[in-house]
């Protein structure tokens, strides 16, 4: 690759979720690693034996149909047509950017950042805004809804605005609702993807807890749900995956016994945080948001204890934090983070913990 493309691309960035690099940074931290770096439920979707077909043979388009078929029903999407299910919805961004014609594609953030890295790739010039406003004169525009990393909700009415606004100039909305599974259902847009201008991704991975699987979804119009199905190819997700997805998406007690869990579990990391005088200010009930200027303390303390939490290049004061999986991780979080407040008042440990 050319220095100057390589450039223009940018490299991938760390998301979290990196062992390797933990222990690159901590080399001397116990085993196992608690990873609450990323928003990952740590209570997957139960596996169960898969037939051996799903293997042995390339995926029949019955199947996907009727993964489209669940998907829709799942997320209240208008119907099957306006799915289209990929490899993960990273494998989906450099193809929904090309769905317009280069030109000036803006992020609401701070946010993930392979959005605006994937807008490159499509040839557009990319700007990052902190302001919603700022996008209506953008030719390609993403918001992701509930944000990440701070749990930021864009009202469903002012998503819809600025969607007809850019269609009327030939634009896009692109809006990412990889969290929204945990997110106000009201405000999702999934249900609105028959617009033009429009096109909505979904995630696998976050609420069910399978990163693994590598699933996404993009809604939008049958015409352009279409030509990115089109774009993808045949037997674009595995059988496994489809197999899996299919129970996954279908359980609704599932999902609504989940949601309730999460609820109860992101409560009770609020009320630890905020015994050692941490406030939480954002986030979903999959990760927590919030600013200490002991960012750097907290985050080695607890590395050093086989601890990982997400910082950013962005903030040097924010942190996000995820769920710990087991009572034991519960308990080596809540040691962590006594262990760091004594360090930085001795004084006040036996009060902070009684």
């Amino acid at each position: 690759m050319q220095p100057d493309a390589a450039e223009r691309i940018g490299e991938v960035k760390d998301h979290g979720g990196s062992l390797g690099n933990a222990r690159l940074l901590f080399p001397h931290a116990p085993e196992p690693w608690i990873d609450l770096s990323t928003g990952i439920n740590p209570h997957s979707y139960p596996l169960f034996d898969l037939p051996a077909t799903a293997f042995t043979r390339l995926p029949e388009p019955d199947l996907v149909t009727d993964l489209c078929g669940v998907a829709a029903r799942a997320y209240l999407a208008p119907g099957p047509q306006n799915v289209v299910a990929a490899p993960g919805t990273q494998i989906l961004l450099p193809y929904v950017m090309s769905l317009v014609r280069p030109g000036r594609a803006k992020v609401l953030g701070p946010t993930y950042a392979e959005h605006a890295r994937a807008a490159r790739l499509a040839g557009h010039a990319v700007e990052e805004v902190e302001s919603f406003d700022a996008l209506a004169d953008a030719d390609l525009a993403v918001v992701v809804n509930p944000n990440n990393p701070d749990g930021r909700i864009v009202p469903r009415v002012e998503l819809l605005r600025l969607a007809e606004q850019l269609r009327q100039r030939g634009g896009l909305l692109i809006v990412d609702e990889a969290f929204m599974d945990v997110g106000p259902a009201g405000e999702s847009i999934a249900g609105d993807a028959d617009r033009r201008g429009l096109v909505v991704l979904r995630s696998l991975g976050k609420f069910f807890g399978l990163a693994g699987v590598r699933l996404g979804f993009a809604l939008a119009e049958p015409r352009i749900a279409a030509a990115l199905a089109s774009q993808l190819g045949p037997w674009a997700v595995s059988g496994p995956a489809l197999e899996i997805a299919l129970r996954a998406l279908g359980d609704l007690e599932w999902h609504e016994s989940m949601r309730g869990r999460l609820a109860d579990e992101s409560a009770r990391l609020d009320a630890l945080f905020a015994r050692f005088g941490i406030t939480i200010s954002g986030g979903t009930s999959l990760y927590r948001f919030f600013q200490t200027p002991d960012t750097e303390a907290l985050f080695g303390s607890l590395g050093e204890r086989g601890i990982l939490l997400r910082r950013f290049a962005w903030n040097l004061q924010a942190l996000r934090c995820g769920l710990p999986a087991d009572e034991a991780g519960w308990r080596r979080l809540e040691d962590g983070l006594a262990a760091w407040s004594a360090a930085k008042s001795p004084g006040t440990l036996k009060e902070i913990v009684s």
